[in-house]
């Protein structure tokens, strides 16, 4: 279930993160308005980084393992 959520919170960042991109370049936001988008877009990417590299090293892990062995569960993995 966790994974589920985690995967439901990085699809919605990304479609955040989208709208974001498409006001900014829509050119009809202000200079502090665009500042603001800019900021959250930021967060949302890093978010979504994050998720992303914990997704590669559990694949990482699958693969090093063979399947042979349990992986560890991304909450282990925080930097």
């Amino acid at each position: 279930m966790a994974d589920q959520n985690k995967l439901k919170d990085f699809e919605n960042s990304l479609q955040h993160l989208e709208k974001i991109v498409a006001n900014m370049e829509s050119g009809e936001l202000g200079l502090e308005q665009s500042l603001e988008q800019f900021e959250k877009g930021i967060k949302l990417a890093k978010n979504c980084q994050d998720t992303l590299a914990n997704a590669e090293l559990r694949v990482e892990q699958l693969i090093e393992k063979n399947g042979l062995q349990q992986t560890v569960p991304l909450e282990n993995h925080e930097d």
